[in-house]
């Protein structure tokens, strides 16, 4: 969770993941001030809410399959958010259904297109 990236300012890298169920990701804050936090509709049914305090490093085990959208709190309207695919893409429509303010929204659009169906 860098403050600057290959793909620009304020990014996950990677933005895009895909994983397997009962993978672990680890979310690494090498600045301060980020953190994860999945998005609300955008997390696939029964799977756990989950935020990390800013600063802080901080793992997240997929054990759902579907799609869950990532957010740094403070620099989401800045398009700091990621898209994990894992399996299929089960909640993909409620996923997209979610409506996201300033650049989170263009980031999104991207990120949706590399979702496997």
């Amino acid at each position: 969770m860098p403050n600057r990236g290959e793909a620009g300012v304020m990014v996950f890298e990677p933005a895009f993941i895909e994983a397997a169920p009962g993978n672990t990701l680890r979310f690494i804050a090498t600045d301060r001030g980020h953190n994860a936090q999945g998005i609300e509709g955008m997390l696939p049914e029964g799977a756990a809410a989950f935020i990390s305090r800013p600063g802080d490093d901080f793992e997240l085990t997929v054990t759902k399959e579907g799609i869950y959208g990532v957010k740094c709190t403070p620099h989401f309207a800045m398009g700091m958010v990621a898209l994990i695919q894992v399996g299929a893409a089960d909640n993909l429509d409620a996923a997209l259904d979610v409506k996201h303010r300033g650049k989170a929204a263009g980031v999104f659009e991207n990120l949706f297109a590399q979702v496997r169906q």
